[in-house]
């Protein structure tokens, strides 16, 4: 390490995000551009180089953290480009995506603030973009063997890349009109401003990889016509089916799936549409859902302008410090975290009626209330204990003009015919069965990514692209040749 003293001698410092009243009013990233490279070296030398260091293990990636965090420290940016990209395709998508498991298993997260990893990660990849380290990789030679990849979100841009870079011929099929999945079409601009999906694509066509969007596999081309012209078929087209909300009132009219809200948000960014047909502007809006997903909800409703929102957890409130009998170091704890968008409407108070920042936690909606019309007009909750069962004289009522079901996903979306048309078998959560070379049951085709785990990180969808890449090559050319991070069944570190 650079400096021996240094996670002794210097804080923890993050990058600094934008005043609240200037980043709502805008779709640009939350944090001060060009607030990150000053301090990035000194962050950096807070690694300890540890002698077992625990951050590899808590990034699925395997990324080499102590090593390029060595060489920010040396603000040798060339070499730790190489040693980032090593390991991983996208490091500008997940130091700005991912919630940083490699964090929580710092060494010095024991009885310290963590090296701030992610923050190191994005400075490494931004500063690669801008000095040019980062030029497309074609390969040398064509194996003459030829890969189709359905989907484009993250596992299906890693696996992609990994197998044209080893001279597959790929084309990769997105039932969207834009590459990138829900990096495209869900993640809202303000966490990944869409320049850096852009430009991976460059880059991805330029090395070779074919795109064919506007295409869905199962009802635009057939599946099986599609296996019988390539030589390898991979599915990475995520866990899309989104879980329902079985209560009454359900089918009135403005209560609505995140995902269903979300692209039309980023469309809107992309020029596609000059107001979102469900924008929340005036609106009292109830966000149902307490992860991620409810997050950027709220941080797009709190931009189009609306009256009020709040977001139910039916989760209790997390303590700040991780309980060590229940998540002990160096697994992901569940504690009190606040996120850009749970900043921004606190600050501007738009959920008066929260416990905490927007949030209810414990809560859980009994049903939902409309108009005439047959207009959602009000959501009905009460407050549940640790086994979800209601405590009495609990109950509230929320206006709500706008719903939005932020409840997770199950699996892979059947109605395009994919799954039904190859044969595909299933495991009991309604993910695609794989063998432990991500094999399906059908004849070579592979599945990875959400499709096959279920929902999961940005980190992890990457790691399954890498992963079914290797399988692939191997299968195509019986050689080992491209790098596998994880197995089929790998998890993440849990008690």
């Amino acid at each position: 390490m650079a400096d021996p003293k240094g996670f002794l001698t210097t804080p923890r410092e993050e990058w600094p995000r934008r005043p609240v009243e200037e980043r709502v009013r805008d779709w640009d990233e939350v944090y001060v551009p060009g607030a990150l490279l000053p301090i990035i070296s000194r962050q950096a030398d807070r690694c300890m180089d540890c002698g077992i260091p625990f951050c590899h293990d808590a990034c699925p990636l395997g990324n080499l953290i102590p090593e390029w965090n060595d060489l920010v420290a040396r603000e040798d940016w060339r070499a730790a480009s190489d040693r980032l990209h090593a390991t991983n395709n996208f490091p500008e998508f997940t130091g700005r995506l991912c919630p940083a498991p490699c964090e929580t298993g710092c060494v010095l997260a024991i009885n310290q603030p963590a090296v701030t990893i992610k923050n190191v990660e994005v400075a490494i990849a931004d500063r690669a973009w801008e000095d040019g380290l980062t030029p497309p990789r074609p390969p040398d030679r064509l194996t003459g063997r030829t890969v189709a990849v359905i989907g484009s979100g993250p596992t299906g841009l890693a696996a992609a890349q990994q197998l044209t870079r080893a001279g597959h011929t790929v084309a990769v099929y997105e039932r969207a009109d834009r590459a990138g999945g829900l990096l495209r079409y869900g993640i809202p601009a303000f966490k990944m401003e869409k320049r850096h999906l852009d430009r991976r694509l460059d880059q991805m066509r330029s090395e070779g990889t074919k795109f064919r969007t506007s295409t869905a596999v199962g009802r635009d081309i057939g599946a099986a016509g599609l296996r019988a012209r390539y030589d390898a078929l991979v599915i990475a087209t995520g866990a899309t089916a989104w879980r329902e909300l079985d209560v009454p009132g359900r089918e009135l009219d403005g209560i609505h799936q995140a995902m269903e809200y979300l692209p039309l948000a980023d469309r809107v960014c992309e020029g596609d549409l000059e107001v979102s047909p469900l924008s929340a502007a005036g609106k009292h809006v109830v966000i149902v859902g307490g992860g991620d997903t409810g997050a950027d909800c709220l941080g797009t409703a709190v931009r189009e302008g609306a009256a009020s929102v709040t977001q139910l957890d039916i989760y209790p409130l997390p303590g700040t410090e991780r309980d060590e009998d229940v998540d002990p170091w160096p697994t992901y704890p569940k504690v009190y975290r606040l996120s850009a968008a749970h900043e921004e409407a606190h600050d501007l108070r738009t959920a008066p009626a929260a416990d905490a920042d927007v949030r209810l936690f414990a809560a859980s909606t009994l049903r939902f209330t409309g108009d005439e019309a047959g207009h959602v007009r009000a959501l009905h909750l009460v407050e549940v204990d640790e086994r979800r069962q209601p405590r009495p004289g609990t109950g509230r009522t929320l206006p709500a003009d706008l719903v939005l079901l932020a409840l997770g996903f199950s699996g892979p979306d059947r109605r395009d015919g994919l799954v039904d048309q190859l044969g595909l078998d299933l495991d009991p959560r309604g993910t695609i069965a794989r063998g432990p070379d991500f094999a399906t049951n059908a004849p070579g085709v592979y599945a990875a990514g959400d499709a096959a785990r279920g929902q999961s990180l940005v980190v992890w969808a990457i790691a399954e692209g890498r992963a079914v890449a290797a399988a692939v090559d191997h299968r195509l050319t019986g050689a080992g040749r491209l790098p596998a991070p994880i197995g089929p069944y790998d998890r993440p570190m849990t008690t």
